[in-house]
């Protein structure tokens, strides 16, 4: 009851506008399950996945992501991944439900992630390669705002961010 005080407080003070963790519990992704692999992407040890440090539209300038993130339809999002490997053919795609749900900090909000490998990430959703098996106009999204997930229109305008699995490359 005491953490949901605290998450509830966190999330509607108006003056609360950077990242609030919780000093207890357990992490759910910790630095130590998180690595730089180069310039631009994280490896998460627990699920051998890499990621792309930034939201697609912004750039890593060796310190943290800069540029303004860029929404995307769910089919958008579908293409931008494909043409992310027209440059290097490296497999990056839009992750599933459960893959981007890994990557989640759940004793953090605004954004809830790691903010060490992934700074400046919006506090707010994010694509999934997953379908709503009830309506075939919507898709899976998880938002970095509380770790929360939930099903959106494809054609509503969201965050990306782009995972591949680790081939030791």
């Amino acid at each position: 009851m005491k953490r949901l005080q605290i998450a509830l407080l966190a999330l509607f003070s108006p003056f609360c506008v950077a990242q609030y963790c919780l000093t207890s519990g357990l992490e759910t992704t910790p630095d130590e399950n998180l690595s730089a692999l180069d310039s631009d992407s994280v490896l998460h040890s627990t699920t051998n996945l890499v990621w792309k440090r930034c939201a697609q539209g912004q750039t890593w300038d060796g310190t943290t992501c800069t540029g303004e993130a860029k929404k995307y339809s769910w089919q958008e999002a579908l293409v931008a991944a494909h043409s992310a490997n027209d440059d290097n053919q490296m497999g990056w795609r839009v992750p599933n439900i459960k893959e981007l749900a890994s990557i989640t900090d759940r004793l953090c909000v605004r954004p809830a992630i790691n903010e060490t490998f992934f700074p400046a990430t919006p506090p707010d959703d994010f694509w999934t390669s997953t379908p709503s098996l009830s309506d075939p106009q919507r898709a899976w999204v998880v938002a970095f705002f509380n770790s929360s997930h939930s099903i959106k229109q494809k054609d509503r305008f969201i965050y990306l961010r782009l995972v591949r699995t680790y081939t030791g490359s």
